[in-house]
This record gives structure tokens, C-alpha cells and sequence, in this order.
């Protein structure tokens, strides 16, 4: 029998702790909590969990400043991380995945969806993706050391901030990145680029991608989303 997965819940209201952790017992995984920032990181450090559920807003210290902490640590990095923020706190979310936290999920929210967004980042693994050849996804191929994409035989043009754009968001899959973190991968040969350029980068792709392509998905106010797919492979 497979060990449980621990997940480290840091969050100070106890409703929504306790609808957290019955729905961790539903979906089989060992939570323990925490209630404020201070005590939070001193757990991460102590347990090491395989996840942590943050809240922003902590006494003590801060969920940025809890994430902050943990990213600059070499042995708490790779732990992934879920934000949780009060509706209306999307510069809070931008900067805590600009931190390193793997994605968030908004209150009120269902315990059901912040579960499957866990499911998703615990399959993905602590290890960041190394560096791949060869990129697939729907009938594409995105041939990283050759800077193409194809589909089936058609060759499709891309600059190179598109290949940049299109590297990160098809290898960080599941993910939510800001625009910020999209210019950090771009390699340009055109202009200077500022953050919301990036979304007619973005609409260039999806142009060039075809009209049924729905891979590419819109975070409202923070950023974009390459949709995980059973199917898509790395190789």
C-alpha cells in the first residue's frame, strides 16, 4: 500500500480549515494544520510535507512571505505550494507565483476543486522538468532544439518570443504563470517587450495555432495556463 501524501494546511479560519481537512480525508491524504505564518514555516521545515496549502492573509507572518522564506531555502524549494487569497487579491496571487507558489485558488472557493488542483501538482512531482527535446501535445510537436513546432507534417513559423512563450507555458503545463514570469523565457528578436505585450504574443500563437485550439488558457488579472491534457507527453 502506497504511502498517504502530507499536505501542511496553514490557515487561520477554522471554518474553512475544517472543510479543508475533511475534504483531505475524502481524497486520501494526511493534513495536518497550521494557523499562523510563523509556526506555518516552522512546521514546513519540521515536516516536510509533499504539499502546502497557504493562505495569504496570516498572523504572525505572512503566506508571501511564508512562500518567500521557502523558495529561498535549497532543501524547501521543490515543495510545491497552493495559495489561498480573498476575492480581489490578484496583485497578492501574481507576486506569490511570481514567488514560486505552483498555482491558487480563490475564496470562497470548493474544496473539491482546490483537491484536484493538488491532485494535479502532487502528479507533477517535487523535481522541476528538465530540459526537453522533443515537446508534444494534441497532433503538435515542438522541437526545442530546433526552435519548430509542426503539426503532423506542416511546419508553422513562430518568432522566437512565441517559441519562448509557447517552451514555458507547454513545459510548466497545469501551471499558471504571470506575463512577468512569460518575458523572464522570451528570447526576442523584435522590440523590447513590457508584460502585456505578451498577450498579442499570446493572440499571434493562438492565430497561428488554429481556431479550435483551446490549450492556452486565460487567468483573468494574472496571467495564462497551458490546460494538462492525459495525453500530452514530454519525451
Amino acid at each position: 500500500m502506497s504511502q498517504k501524501k502530507r499536505i501542511l494546511l496553514i490557515e487561520d479560519e477554522e471554518d474553512i480549515a475544517a472543510l479543508i481537512k475533511l475534504q483531505a480525508e475524502l481524497s486520501g491524504y494526511k493534513l495536518h494544520v497550521e494557523v499562523d505564518g510563523i509556526n506555518g514555516y516552522r512546521a514546513i521545515e519540521r515536516e516536510k510535507p509533499d504539499l502546502v496549502i497557504l493562505d495569504i492573509m496570516l498572523p504572525g507572518e505572512n503566506g508571501l512571505d511564508v512562500c518567500r522564506r521557502m523558495k529561498n531555502n535549497s532543501e524547501l524549494k521543490n515543495i510545491p505550494v497552493i495559495i489561498l487569497s480573498a476575492k480581489g487579491e490578484e496583485l497578492d496571487i501574481v507576486l506569490g507565483l511570481e514567488l514560486g507558489a505552483d498555482d491558487y485558488v480563490q475564496k470562497p472557493f470548493s474544496p473539491k476543486v482546490l483537491f484536484s488542483r493538488a491532485k494535479a501538482i502532487l502528479r507533477r512531482g517535487k523535481e522541476p522538468e528538465k530540459g526537453s527535446k522533443m515537446v508534444k501535445f494534441s497532433d503538435f510537436n515542438l522541437d526545442i532544439d530546433r526552435y519548430a513546432l509542426r503539426k503532423g507534417e506542416k511546419s508553422i513559423p513562430l518568432t522566437l518570443s512565441e517559441f519562448g512563450i509557447l517552451r514555458r507555458l507547454v513545459t510548466n503545463r497545469g501551471k499558471v504563470l504571470t506575463r512577468n514570469q512569460l518575458l523572464d523565457d522570451i528570447n526576442n528578436d523584435e522590440s523590447f517587450i513590457v508584460d502585456r505585450n505578451i498577450d498579442v504574443h499570446i493572440a499571434s500563437l493562438r492565430k497561428k495555432l488554429g481556431p479550435t485550439f483551446d490549450w492556452i488558457e486565460t487567468v483573468r488579472g494574472v496571467g495564462y495556463r497551458f490546460r494538462e491534457e492525459i495525453n500530452a507527453a514530454i519525451s
